[in-house]
């Protein structure tokens, strides 16, 4: 693997017209100091993007829900993918295709693996589950109901699924053949049926075995706004626009007076976190390939809404009311990863002490500057106990000298697909170039730009 860190780093460096090899200082086998930083970027995202590439599941191309590097998997879950979290790497694969890390074709195989996966697994109404045996391609219950259609999760594939369709559309004869697929898989998902019949609200999911036995509302706010969004978009399937405006939207509720902390407002009511904003995902998620540039509604205006979420959570861990170690403009950022009880959705006001790399990571698009000072001082300060063979680590804490050598998918795409987003806006100019996403924003009275 040092070997492999060695021959990136020397590729990375020989490409980059501004300084030389020599003008770099190592620290070890594997961290460089004195990068600028384009090749600090190039490095955290060709790294990371290697989580879906090298790191991918073999038999489905899909990428596995998590990768510990010590082979320790408590529920021998190894095999496992995750269709959410491969629908956030797919813009960062792209993005791997346009800056020459792999070629055109290794991309086209790729994908085609992945589309004879999602052809042939378990679906329930066209809806995939959240998580499927990579092996076989059956359903892996996420909770003991869980074993059914996951419409959000579904949802965060299909958009990078999107993304993928367009970049290939106009091809050649075997790329446009992958866009004809994801249109065929695209207009089989029935969202509609996620509205138990009409109601005006979207369900998050349905059981063979349990129906509609969980019966979680999607009501905003929260990380499932591309959800409706794209069933309000389906050419196929689509749902009322009243089941957004009633049911996401709580028939105007959700939108908030007095929110906010530090200094910046917040349009929204986030579910269980109104003064400050929920984990920073809900700032990623759905904006992965929906612009946030201009993006507004009668609700809200979204890249206002996202930055002050930022910005608020920055500020939080620069006050640092826990007092823990390490926390300040150069380590911030609070969002749902592993932690020292397992797993915890960290936020402003539920924060243990945790720092998840892909919080400030993901959010260098609204903070670049701010960002990228996290990126440089976990990278040149913490080194190999925060930076491996996929990018950073899914979590950290100088306080608690906890620093696991594990991934999810789910914090890994956000960070590969945000940076090219912030270096390119490549995910966001294909998915907002879509014909039907366009319709879909106009039917819900959105405001966009088309990058």
């Amino acid at each position: 693997m040092k070997t492999q860190y060695l021959l990136l780093f020397s590729f990375l460096l020989a490409c980059s017209p501004e300084s030389q090899p020599e003008e770099k200082i190592e620290r070890s086998s594997s961290i460089y100091l004195g990068l600028s930083d384009e090749e600090l970027l190039d490095t955290v995202q060709y790294y990371t993007f290697q989580y879906f590439w090298n790191g991918a599941e073999e038999n489905s191309g899909m990428a596995p829900e998590r990768i510990h590097i010590d082979g320790i998997y408590p529920d021998n879950d190894a095999h496992i993918i995750t269709t959410g979290g491969t629908g956030m790497g797919l813009i960062g694969v792209l993005g791997a295709i346009e800056r020459g890390w792999i070629n055109r074709s290794e991309a086209v195989a790729r994908f085609e693996k992945m589309l004879n996966f999602l052809e042939t697994a378990d679906r329930f109404h066209g809806i995939w589950p959240h998580w499927l045996d990579g092996k076989t391609g059956k359903v892996k219950p996420f909770s003991p109901k869980d074993d059914g259609a996951d419409l959000v999760e579904s949802a965060f594939l299909i958009q990078g699924l999107l993304a993928v369709r367009e970049y290939f559309k106009n091809g050649s004869e075997t790329e446009q053949a992958i866009s004809n697929r994801i249109q065929k898989l695209w207009e089989e998902m029935e969202w509609d049926w996620h509205t138990q019949g009409g109601k005006n609200v979207l369900y998050w999911h349905w059981s063979p075995n349990y129906g509609w036995d969980m019966n979680f509302a999607l009501e905003g706010y929260n990380e499932t706004l591309i959800t409706y969004i794209l069933a309000v978009a389906s050419p196929t399937h689509s749902i009322d626009p009243a089941a957004y405006h009633e049911g996401w939207a709580r028939s105007g509720e959700i939108k908030s007076a007095n929110a906010g902390a530090f200094g910046y407002p917040l349009q929204l009511k986030h579910n269980g976190a109104e003064e400050m904003g929920g984990p920073l995902f809900w700032a990623h998620y759905s904006y992965l390939s929906l612009n946030p540039h201009g993006l507004r509604d009668q609700y809200a205006d979204y890249w206002q809404e996202n930055l002050n979420q930022t910005l608020i959570n920055r500020a939080w861990c620069i006050e640092n009311p826990g007092n823990f170690e390490g926390y300040g403009e150069k380590l911030w950022g609070l969002t749902a990863s592993y932690s020292t009880d397992f797993y915890h959705a960290h936020r402003p006001g539920d924060d243990t002490g945790v720092i998840s790399p892909t919080a400030a990571v993901s959010s260098i698009v609204y903070t670049p500057k701010e960002s990228v000072e996290v990126i440089r001082n976990l990278y040149e300060n913490y080194g190999e106990k925060v930076f491996g063979p996929y990018g950073f680590y899914d979590a950290m804490s100088p306080h608690h000298d906890f620093f696991p050598q594990r991934y999810l998918a789910i914090d890994q795409g956000p960070m590969v697909t945000m940076i090219e987003n912030y270096r390119t806006g490549l995910g966001w100019r294909l998915f907002m170039n879509a014909p039907e996403i366009q319709e879909g924003l106009r039917k819900l009275n959105f405001e966009f730009e088309v990058p």
